[in-house]
């Protein structure tokens, strides 16, 4: 009987392993599909900054390096804070996440910068702009968990754009030329 049941069982495993991501969620399908596409085009931007931020940390020089370093480093940091916490959240509503650098390529709305150098000011300057699309971005987001009334994605987007808007705060600041008064 044992030996039995435990067939049983394990068929059941077996069948269940088989099954697509279902996670129960009280929002339709429709919202479900929306909200993940939109979440996933900001996760995939998301890594794309990231990746920007940090190799502009790596390879930034000159005089300012230690200041521009350590608020890149921040940036960074602050980028890869959001990426589980929006992966999680496209599951958590029955979604699927980004799976690959492949596909986070083919989604990435921001360009990546594969030159041999760049200036520390232009590279203030270029994520600063990145920063501006992805605040943009965010907020398109939020306008779909709006329609969808997904609240919790609503509240987490807007202490992303808060974020954003900050960072993008920073880096104009950071880049901001001083006149003879040092102002």
């Amino acid at each position: 009987m044992a030996k039995k049941l435990n067939e049983k069982t394990t068929k059941t495993l077996k069948e269940r392993r088989k099954l697509p991501l279902a996670t129960p969620t009280d929002l339709a399908a429709a919202a479900t599909r929306d909200i993940s596409a939109a979440l996933n085009q900001i996760l995939a931007d998301v890594f794309a900054l990231y990746l920007k931020t940090k190799n502009f940390h790596w390879h930034v020089s000159g005089p300012h390096f230690r200041d521009y370093h350590l608020l890149l480093d921040e940036q960074g940091d602050q980028l890869f804070a959001m990426t589980d916490p929006l992966a999680e959240r496209i599951r958590k509503i029955g979604g699927t996440t980004l799976r690959s650098i492949g596909h986070i390529s083919r989604m990435q709305r921001i360009s990546d910068n594969d030159a041999d150098y760049v200036q520390p000011l232009d590279m203030l300057a270029e994520l600063r702009e990145d920063n501006k699309v992805l605040a943009a971005s965010l907020r398109e987001a939020h306008n779909i968990t709006d329609e969808h009334r997904d609240i919790a994605s609503s509240s987490l987007i807007e202490n992303w754009i808060d974020e954003t808007e900050r960072r993008t705060w920073f880096l104009f600041e950071a880049s901001r030329q001083g006149d003879s008064t040092g102002h």
